[in-house]
């Protein structure tokens, strides 16, 4: 690799860490103040108050990795933490996808049985749905330590040239395990970000066709950030999946594009959250505004 192309990931990895711990830090220092506060915190924010700390623990996981391929730091050493980076983004992934259900059903209208009842629990459900998803991203990375086939050298491109049919299956099985592991939560996000739209969708041509004003930006407004959470998670478990095929080499641009199209994702969607939430967005003008001031 170039130097100069070296130099300038280097920087813009630098600079997609401080906004994605940015961003971030923000939701959990806000809903965090919140809480201290008035001693208790409202279901949503507990779970975007989560996505967001793993979104820190990820952005800082990627820049580890960054660095490893980088030559900054041994290589060899990340493949052992590999596991952890795996637990990090699993959780997120799980994070992301409750919190696409709490908006379905609550949004969402469906006269389902189940669906109306749902509406009824799904707040009483969101610690169950936490603590789950942390149980279930342990036993994964428990399982993952110890079998250290799935996040062996060969996964980041160590094994030998002269490659064994034996190793091609265990790189097919591990693509395959990992495939199963990651969609399973990317499946109910993509039902229930597409109900969701289609929902938003139809009460919002309803509103246009009966109502003599236009068409309230609020329900577009709501209708594009859902599609862009939409985009957003699915570039993120595309990516993933595509990195876990070893397609691309360790040290090369693409797979360093990858890297940060990754973390990007996160950050863009942690955005969007802070834009759509006008307690998060007050507390960022406030502070973008004591800064300028003290300048």
């Amino acid at each position: 690799m170039l130097e100069s192309q070296l130099i300038s990931h280097l920087l813009l990895t630098v600079i997609q860490l401080l906004l994605g711990l940015f961003v971030n830090a923000i939701i959990v220092v806000v809903h965090g103040t919140g809480l201290i506060k008035h001693r208790k915190m409202i279901p949503l924010e507990a779970l975007v108050s989560c996505l967001a700390m793993s979104r820190i623990c990820l952005e800082l996981a990627i820049f580890y990795l960054n660095l490893a391929v980088f030559n900054l730091i041994d290589i060899r050493q990340f493949v052992g933490k590999f596991v952890i980076l795996s637990f990090v983004n699993e959780l997120g992934l799980w994070f992301a996808t409750w919190l696409s259900v709490f908006y379905c059903i609550k949004i969402a209208r469906i006269a389902h049985p189940l669906f109306l009842w749902l509406k009824l629990k799904i707040s009483k459900l969101v610690p169950w749905l936490i603590l789950g998803s942390l149980l279930h991203a342990s036993s994964t990375c428990v399982f993952h330590s110890k079998q250290p086939w799935i996040f062996s050298e060969d996964l980041l491109g160590f094994s030998s040239q002269n490659a064994t049919a034996e190793s091609e299956d265990i790189a097919t099985l591990r693509f395959a395990l990992l495939f199963a592991e990651l969609s399973l939560p990317s499946l109910i996000f993509l039902i229930s970000a597409l109900l969701l739209l289609v929902s938003l969708g139809r009460h919002t041509w309803q509103m246009r066709n009966t109502a003599a004003g236009p068409c309230p930006r609020v329900h577009i407004r709501s209708l594009l950030s859902i599609f862009a959470f939409l985009v957003l998670y699915l570039c993120h478990y595309l990516t993933v999946l595509l990195l876990f095929s070893q397609v691309f080499k360790l040290t090369s641009l693409r797979f360093l594009f990858c890297i940060s199209l990754v973390g990007s994702c996160h950050s863009g969607h942690s955005i969007i959250l802070i834009l759509g939430n006008p307690k998060l967005k007050q507390n960022v003008e406030k502070l973008l505004l004591h800064r300028k001031c003290c300048q």
